[in-house]
């Protein structure tokens, strides 16, 4: 694949902690556009040093509203798009694996694998899931579901070898503000959602308290992050904690009688 027809687009939204890094993956992109949410801190200030990086800007209301805005409004003419979350960070290695990509004309997107780290420390697994980030911007749009995004194009994506690396180092009280907010809108989708649309994972946490100690355990023990030290203990209690604020969530809408469909 020719690189000259990929263009990288990102989010940013006070990324300051992490864009540095991630522009710096992709110094052989002709052109990243960054959509910013209203960033307060360098964010916008370290993207200047990047001369292949263009802010637009766009008040927030959703990351699918967010995502196809950069897809429809910033002028991108080729034909592939790289879709990077800010924390994201592209290395050598998944960089020759898209110059040697040979897609035919029924390949729509293609999935990548993560590595996820915690403050720069990799972990040997995590509930992370692949995420498809390359794809023919013709074909897809995105969705929104529960608290992110889904994209959607025509056939499988195809499956990357090569992972990126999840590597978010904002501090822990940012990331306790951003678990309230997702957890409001998974509360949301759960609630709407019929028990027989819900998959196994989902059904537990609408037994509100069986999610949270099944996911640290799953975590600690069946991921074997214990093997990971003070990074895989972090991990497996931030996962806990995003599931009790998420059933501390539902616990309440209980209390205000929003109810559910059944």
């Amino acid at each position: 694949m020719d690189l000259s027809g990929i263009t990288a687009l990102i989010l940013t939204y006070n990324e300051a902690a992490n864009i540095e890094r991630t522009l710096a993956g992709l110094s052989w992109a002709r052109r990243i556009v960054i959509v910013d949410s209203g960033s307060t801190d360098q964010t916008l200030d370290l993207i200047k040093a990047f001369r292949n990086a263009e802010v637009f800007h766009r008040n927030f209301d959703a990351h699918a509203a967010q995502w196809n805005f950069g897809l429809t409004q910033t002028g991108i003419d080729t034909e592939w798009v790289l879709a990077l979350d800010a924390d994201y960070q592209v290395e050598d290695g998944f960089v020759d694996e898209l110059r040697q990509l040979d897609p035919g004309p029924e390949t729509a997107a293609y999935q990548a694998p993560f590595v996820y780290c915690i403050d720069g420390v990799a972990l040997r697994a995590s509930l992370y899931p692949p995420v498809p980030v390359l794809f023919r911007r013709s074909q897809a749009r995105y969705v929104q579901d529960g608290h992110t995004q889904r994209l959607v194009h025509p056939g499988p994506a195809v499956p990357l070898a090569t992972p990126l690396r999840h590597d978010d180092r904002k501090p822990l009280q940012h990331w306790l503000a951003a678990q309230a907010r997702y957890m409001r809108l998974e509360a949301d989708k759960l609630r709407q959602a019929a028990w027989r649309e819900l998959d196994w994972i989902d059904r537990a946490r609408r037994l509100r308290l069986v999610a949270p100690p099944l996911v640290f355990l799953y975590c600690l023990i069946g991921k074997g992050l214990v093997l990971d030290g003070r990074a895989g203990l972090l991990y497996s209690m931030q996962r806990m904690v995003s599931e009790l604020i998420l059933s501390m969530t539902l616990l309440r809408d209980d209390l205000a009688g929003r109810g559910r469909k059944p």
